[in-house]
């Protein structure tokens, strides 16, 4: 794949992965793969916005030597510190050592502490530009959208935003652009890159999205650092973060659970049925043998979470504890949530997820529900109410 010229002048020069099938040492599975995006602006002066991943360091700096040598290279905008996104600078840098690296102060800590390197650094602050030459690039900080080094980089004279892991997705694809991939594939992996990468940020988003419409900066074109640029519509993915910054939710249920021999699996059959009946949309995984980042996904926008588990040693099975630590860390808002599980001898599963969702912040909706054993013919007409009950709890 050859360079790419996005806007005139400005190049794409980033990387496909197509093998990456996971991300965040296993935390975010990449069915679709990923891309490092990286964004060569040849100027009077000329700049690389962001590198890519070191293993892939030498596919880029070929793309850019389609374009230019890279020892022509002025300045490296480093939006971000994360090894995917910097992790081939030490190779690039090689080739341009007196071009000046612009970050935030928090980056240049990050850059020295991964890689000990004393490149010229220029610390950068909200409302500080560089000019090229016909173009201006203007940072903005962005601490904690992901990490407290973020920032973004805006060229007012293309209307083009480049806002590294803001408005991304993993998605590899042949294709750059928006309007060149599938739609439904495209704003599913943004959400699921929401999801499991940005929502315990929500409020620090929301108020990025609120600042930039105070800074009343016209965008025509998003280029995040992974996956497809947005290019037909930017708009689209801004007014996906919104109700997804806020929690908005939609009348839909997620039931998650982990069964040991079959009883808990049935209980959460039971529930179903009843939310079904009361009319309420719902997905159910076993976390034992689901993808954890589809799960979320369907958890950004359901207004319910019904979490249930088998007892082993007075407590949750071993997937159905870890899920539950990640749902914590996620901080969702504005949601109901109830729990169930079977037990032997003695209980505890199920008050222990409770517990864990009271302490998440959730709302509980009804009591936990345990059944010893499998359920018989009572306990199957009662799973079914509690189903039933806690739909008409979630319609609006």
């Amino acid at each position: 794949m050859k360079a790419i010229e996005i806007k005139k002048g400005i190049y794409w020069v980033g990387v496909v992965d197509w093998n990456v099938r996971s991300f965040h040492g296993h935390t975010y599975s990449t069915s679709r793969g990923s891309t490092y995006n990286s964004y060569l602006i040849i100027d009077d002066k000329i700049a690389l916005v962001d590198t890519v991943y070191g293993p892939f360091a030498g596919e880029m700096i070929e793309r850019i030597r389609e374009i230019i040598p890279p020892e022509k290279i002025d300045y490296v905008i480093a939006n971000h510190v994360e090894t995917d996104h910097s992790g081939a600078m030490p190779a690039l840098m090689k080739l341009c050592p007196k071009a000046k690296v612009y970050g935030t102060q928090k980056c240049k800590e990050g850059l020295y502490r991964n890689y000990y390197e004393s490149w010229d650094f220029q610390v950068v602050k909200t409302g500080d530009k560089l000019k090229l030459g016909k173009r201006t690039l203007t940072f903005v900080e962005a601490p904690m959208i992901h990490w407290p080094d973020s920032m973004f980089t805006y060229c007012a004279e293309e209307e083009l935003l480049m806002p590294n892991d803001a408005f991304g997705q993993h998605y590899a694809s042949s294709e750059r652009f928006d309007d060149q991939v599938d739609q439904c594939a495209l704003m599913d992996e943004a959400a699921k890159y929401y999801a499991n990468i940005l929502w315990p940020l929500s409020s620090l988003i929301l108020k990025k999205i609120e600042d930039l419409q105070k800074m009343n900066i016209s965008i025509k074109m998003i280029a995040p650092s992974h996956g497809i640029i947005w290019r037909k519509d930017p708009m689209k993915i801004l007014n996906s973060y919104v109700p997804w910054a806020k929690n908005e939710v939609k009348p839909k249920v997620v039931i998650v659970y982990e069964t040991m021999w079959g009883a808990t699996a049935m209980m959460a059959r039971l529930i179903s049925e009843g939310l079904a009946d009361a009319g309420v949309s719902f997905k159910l995984f076993n976390i034992a043998e689901s993808d954890r980042t589809e799960v979320v996904k369907e958890m950004l926008d359901a207004k319910g979470f019904i979490m249930g588990s088998s007892t082993h040693d007075n407590d949750m099975l071993p997937a159905m504890a870890g899920f539950m630590e990640f749902v914590k860390g996620l901080k969702p808002k504005n949601r109901l949530a109830a729990s169930f599980g079977s037990y032997g001898w003695s209980g505890g599963a199920a008050a222990s997820i409770e517990k864990e969702l009271k302490e998440t912040g959730i709302e509980i909706a009804q009591p936990s529900v345990g059944i010893k054993y499998m359920p018989d013919e009572n306990d199957k007409k009662n799973l079914y109410e509690c189903g039933v009950n806690f739909g008409k709890r979630i319609k609006p």
